[in-house]
């Protein structure tokens, strides 16, 4: 798996420079095959925010329907399609950055995992 990081930046409508950070992951097909096989999809990679409060009833849903809008949010999915992630500035972006490599790096691990199930490893020990 390899994971193809693009940094850019927009104007605002108010003029005030939007940082944009497009993240997409280049696939294997044996790691397509795992996502798909063990139902990885929905698997959350970062997120900048948790809800601890759900809330109830009619204002519990649109709080959460805000919170969602609002926060960043990185998912299998996300990868493997590609997502556009706005920042409000620099220093957001390279945490941002920073957390998906981290998450990139550990979803590796798991895909690489999944890929040897039903064999084995055979890890050399120095002495």
């Amino acid at each position: 798996m390899k994971v193809l990081l693009r940094r850019d930046q927009r104007q605002g409508v108010l003029g005030k420079v939007i940082f944009t950070l497009e993240v997409r992951a280049d696939l294997l097909p044996e790691e397509k095959d795992a996502i798909t096989k063990y139902k990885l999809g929905d698997t959350v990679l970062y997120e900048r925010d948790t809800l601890i409060d759900r809330g109830s009833g009619l204002l519990g849903v649109a709080s959460r329907l805000a919170f969602k809008a609002m926060n960043i949010s990185v998912a299998v999915k996300d990868l493997t399609n590609g997502k556009k992630i706005e920042c409000k500035d620099i220093i957001e972006m390279l945490a941002v950055e920073e957390q998906i490599r981290e998450a990139a790096h550990t979803f590796g691990q798991v895909l690489k995992a999944a890929r040897q199930f039903g064999g084995e490893e055979v890890i050399e020990l120095a002495a």
